[in-house]
């Protein structure tokens, strides 16, 4: 644009010097009309370059809102499949935690149960502690209240201290003593040491 305006005056020089005065009117109203011209060509291409540049614009902030968009939900399902996956790992966790509690507790009283069947004298050491109140030999009424042990029935002897250690047995009173006493024998040392007391 700014060649044309410069060859058009130029041209309208180099006329100027070389006619007469009628010639220069005429080109210098042509001069005028070709600037005029490039003035409203110049403004209408600036306007058109204004109109398209905010078009670029408006065209990039919809796509950049789109793009952050895309983003946050991309990365709303990543943190989504992240703790599902998360609470998934964590379940089994505790499933595997349970399993191996339980072949632990199961293979430990596998033991104590191998132990105290195969050994006669674990319901001799368990009913030590009994003896203080039903005597050594079974025959003493515990603290003048409670029946006499010795010779009961090894079922009859394992119902009792079940329901003794279960808390649902009172008998005499006797039922918290009891509790305590057989709170901490295993199934296997209740078996035992009614085993033992049968033969008393």
């Amino acid at each position: 644009m700014k060649k044309i305006t410069v060859l058009s005056i130029v041209v309208a020089t180099l006329l100027f010097t070389g006619c007469d005065d009628k010639t220069k009117k005429e080109m210098s109203e042509a001069t005028a009309a070709v600037t005029e011209s490039v003035k409203e060509k110049t403004a209408e291409v600036a306007d058109i370059a204004v109109e398209k540049t905010k078009e670029v614009a408006t065209t990039l902030k919809e796509k950049a809102v789109e793009a952050t968009e895309n983003t946050v939900e991309a990365t709303k399902e990543i943190v989504s499949t992240v703790a599902d996956k998360a609470t998934d790992i964590k379940d089994s966790a505790v499933e595997k935690a349970t399993e191996v509690t339980q072949a632990v507790e199961e293979t430990a009283s596998n033991v104590v149960a191998k132990e105290t069947n195969g050994d006669a004298n674990v319901g001799k050491a368990v009913y030590a502690k009994c003896a203080g109140c039903h005597g050594v030999d079974g025959k003493t009424k515990a603290l003048g209240k409670s029946g006499i042990v010795a010779g009961q029935s090894s079922t009859d002897l394992v119902a009792a201290l079940v329901e003794y250690k279960a808390g649902t047995r009172n008998v005499a009173g006797m039922g918290m003593l009891m509790k305590g006493q057989v709170a901490s024998l295993s199934d296997a040392e209740i078996e035992a040491v009614a085993t033992y007391m049968s033969t008393l």
